[in-house]
């Protein structure tokens, strides 16, 4: 067996498939690929990429499309042939989408067909499925399952794989380059903290863009040997009549998703009790409603999965036996992952005490694409400063205090955002709360709650119950009710957004 540190992406599906070839790997709508046949795909999708596309090694391969196994093979292709894939999010439009194609200089963009009209002119577009000539049906000719014992004769673990754009939630995205030698050892730290296992039955239903989805569970799951289904959403029925056929045992979805599975209809009727492991991450799980789910589903292991792009993501994981006492922590570092808590100047700072976490890891990105200002400033002393704001207890559990540029300057003193939302959470009128800083001539930034009531409630009644339970420079100034909260398809909730659209007409608008 190869050393953690000797893999590639696209090695590991092999191996899968020396070891289990006549096990099924994924599944999507009505296709399903044996590891051999994935495996083999992959080869023949490489020689596409670089025989018939004329790429060579280097070039940056964007994917623009929606869930799909042809996602998959687009991404382990490019990784075959030596080429950079660059994940792009489907529902960028306009100067969003033109930024990332031009940023990571993409020399071919593989489109659904449905969005390959977004593409800006002077891009070389191909179909990744669904037209004659796709990219897909390329590997459906006779020879696409031909094998070939030396098609990763020349895998560069240190060749960069992916350009992982960040979410782009606080300022305009950066792409991560992210190794072979990286992920892997990412999926080596995921397979062990996150419990994964061959005979298990994950449902990957998030955007495969992202990074959780496809490095936290798509692929490691793929290196274990697992069998995958591909969802095009995280349709609630569907989820629910896998987890009823016994398809399915352990799912990954953001807070978002897991607020909605526990909010539908069906969800008390249903006969779940084959799920049996709930991952959560992306963002933060607010803590009243891991109760909720908890109470309702006490079989359940729940693993709370923390990290950001640039480290794989995975970085620290809270387990099923470790969220007594801790629902609020987002757990220990993996095994790759050597994590600390600074000041501002990057010294130590003592446990109980906030500060920003940084890493020291092999998982972590060589810095980012075409910049190399950021990536000075995003590492110091050989530590990639996260820009999040945790405290470390005693045994070594991390708990999320915010985004360092989510904590909110009112009249001086710092308020933590998380803090206010957790409070919020609570009352039965809130569906849904994000708090952000808007300016304010009084408060320099006004704690300000964006909220999606549930049923009748008012601003007052909400200002009061947050006086109730907090200190009174904590609780909001103002309440905005709104039908939704913006999000990327991860289901970050983009306070960027937030503070664009509210705080022009915010300044000394506050409660005093």
């Amino acid at each position: 067996m190869r050393a953690v540190r000797d893999n590639t992406v696209d090695g590991l599906v092999r191996d899968s498939a020396r070891r289990v070839p006549d096990r099924l790997a994924v599944r999507y709508r009505d296709r399903s690929w044996t590891y051999a046949e994935l495996d083999a795909a992959v080869t023949t999708g490489a020689a596409v990429l670089r025989e018939r596309y004329g790429l060579a090694a280097g070039d940056r391969v964007a994917t623009f499309a929606h869930n799909c196994d042809a996602y998959l093979l687009a991404f382990l292709a490019c990784a075959r042939a030596g080429l950079t894939h660059v994940p792009v999010n489907q529902n960028l439009t306009g100067e969003d989408l033109a930024y990332i194609l031009d940023n990571s200089g993409s020399a071919l963009v593989l489109a659904d067909p449905d969005l390959a009209e977004r593409v800006p002119d002077g891009y070389a577009v191909r179909a990744l499925r669904d037209a004659p000539g796709s990219f897909l049906a390329e590997l459906a000719e006779p020879s696409a399952f031909a094998p070939d014992a030396d098609a990763d004769a020349d895998a560069d673990p240190g060749r960069v794989a992916q350009l992982l754009y960040t979410s782009g939630t606080t300022a305009l995205p950066k792409g991560a380059m992210m190794t072979h030698r990286a992920l892997a050892h990412e999926y080596e730290s995921a397979i062990e903290a996150l419990d994964l296992a061959e005979e298990d039955r994950p449902v990957h239903s998030l955007p495969l863009y992202h990074s959780a989805q496809m490095h936290v569970f798509l692929l490691p799951y793929l290196a274990v040997g697992a069998r995958n289904t591909i969802l095009d959403a995280p349709v609630a029925e569907q989820v629910f009549d896998l987890v009823e056929a016994g398809e399915a045992d352990s799912l990954f979805a953001p807070p978002t998703v897991w607020i909605g599975l526990a909010n539908h209809p069906e969800f008390a009727a249903r006969e779940l009790g084959a799920l049996r492991k709930a991952y959560y991450g992306a963002s933060i799980m607010p803590v009243p409603v891991l109760e909720r789910l908890r109470a309702r589903l006490p079989g359940l292991g729940f693993y709370n999965c923390f990290g950001q792009s640039e480290i794989g993501p995975l970085a620290t994981v809270l387990g099923p036996d470790e969220h007594e006492g801790r629902m609020d922590s987002c757990g220990r570092p993996v095994r790759h992952v050597e994590a600390k808590v600074v000041d501002e100047d990057g010294k130590d700072v003592p446990d109980g005490t906030a500060g920003e976490v940084v890493y020291r890891s092999p998982q972590l990105c060589l810095g980012y694409w075409n910049d190399p200002v950021a990536t000075e400033k995003a590492f110091r002393d050989g530590w990639f400063r996260s820009g999040d704001l945790a405290v470390r207890d005693a045994q070594g559990y991390f708990t999320v205090v915010d985004r360092v540029k989510d904590v909110i300057n009112s009249g001086g003193v710092l308020v933590a955002s998380r803090q206010v939302e957790d409070v919020l959470y609570t009352h039965p009128g809130v569906a849904e709360a994000a708090v952000v800083g808007l300016p304010d001539d009084r408060w320099i930034e006004a704690v300000t709650a964006v909220v999606v009531p549930r049923g009748e409630v008012t601003e007052a009644e909400l200002v009061a119950y947050a006086r109730e339970k907090l200190a009174h420079f904590k609780a909001p100034k103002r309440i905005l009710f709104v039908d939704a909260l913006p999000r990327n398809a991860s289901g970050k909730i983009l306070k960027r957004e937030l503070r664009d659209r509210f705080g022009s007409s915010s300044a000394g608008h506050g409660l005093r």
